[in-house]
């Protein structure tokens, strides 16, 4: 009896948490888990990112670092636009943006909260052009707009730990809210190693990823371009890139981005911020990085 009871209670509990504690993600209008707060989450990101960069070696390459940091620039500001238009508070306008490219032949690339972006140079020759880079870009830092990272923390917190406050939780069991955090945001037991988002927030994150993109002057049709050649380096019988593995099926996400591409040309600003189609191609980038 007594256990039925306590389970019941937990239930409630949880219940009553997640209806106090929702949020929205832009666009999709999904009503999402949040009992992670952002000043806690964002300090706990800049001490993971300042360590990252400790134990890394920033890109030599001059030319790649400066178009990594020019598309960061582009895609916060479209993001900022973004919201302006629709007269809404911007959840990121408070963050302090900073991207590296990282010299690492890895194929990957990460964006926590707090506005911490980095590139490996070994998606570089993947993404080729500003526009290749803009659709990595703008899939990374959705998943941080759209706060899937708290999301899948508190739903942890929920699960794992009863709904326990993370201020709590810290004070009480630090080791295991640490990996709770580490495993939300994408990050393995190395820092920047990704681990898979569910495919609903990598769908999420597609869509919000385009948008800010086009936003931002780039073509939605180069984020369909950039997956075909991903899907092509992990076709070339190699080790599936660390950031494809974590990613659903290349078909079906290429299929899904062509499908998304009328919705994203909405929002298209070319280079002077008149709605058009588009007038000069993107830099081109060195085949390798050097």
């Amino acid at each position: 009896m007594r256990k039925v009871l306590r389970s019941k209670i937990v239930t409630w509990a949880g219940l009553l948490l997640i209806v106090a504690g929702c949020a929205e993600v832009p666009i999709t209008g999904r009503r999402q888990l949040s009992l992670v707060p952002e000043s806690l989450v964002t300090s706990m990101s800049l001490e993971q990112y300042n360590q990252f960069l400790a134990e890394s070696k920033l890109s030599a390459d001059v030319q790649a670092t400066a178009m990594v940091r020019n598309v960061g620039n582009r895609i916060v500001q479209a993001i900022d636009q973004f919201y302006r238009e629709r007269g809404e508070a911007n959840p990121v306008a408070d963050y302090k943006w900073e991207f590296n490219l990282i010299a690492d032949k890895t194929v990957n690339a990460w964006a926590m909260p707090g506005g911490k972006v980095v590139f490996y140079e070994g998606i570089i020759p993947v993404a080729q052009n500003e526009a290749g880079i803009a659709t990595v870009m703008g899939h990374e830092i959705a998943h941080v707009v759209a706060g899937h990272g708290s999301e899948r923390m508190s739903q942890a917190l929920l699960v794992q730990m009863g709904g326990m406050a993370l201020s709590t939780a810290l004070s009480q069991r630090p080791e295991a809210t640490q990996q709770l955090f580490m495993t939300a945001y994408g990050l393995g037991g190395q820092i920047g190693v990704l681990l898979p988002y569910s495919r609903l927030h990598e769908n999420e994150a597609d869509r919000l990823g385009m948008i800010f993109m086009a936003m931002a002057g780039y073509h939605p049709q180069e984020a369909a371009s950039f997956w075909q050649r991903m899907s092509a380096v992990k076709g070339a019988g190699a080790q599936p890139p660390e950031f494809l593995s974590t990613h659903p099926a290349d078909a079906t996400r290429i299929r899904n981005l062509q499908e998304l591409i009328p919705e994203a040309m909405e929002y298209y600003r070319p280079a002077g911020g008149q709605k058009q189609a588009p007038s000069a191609a993107q830099t081109i980038l060195p085949p390798a990085i050097k």
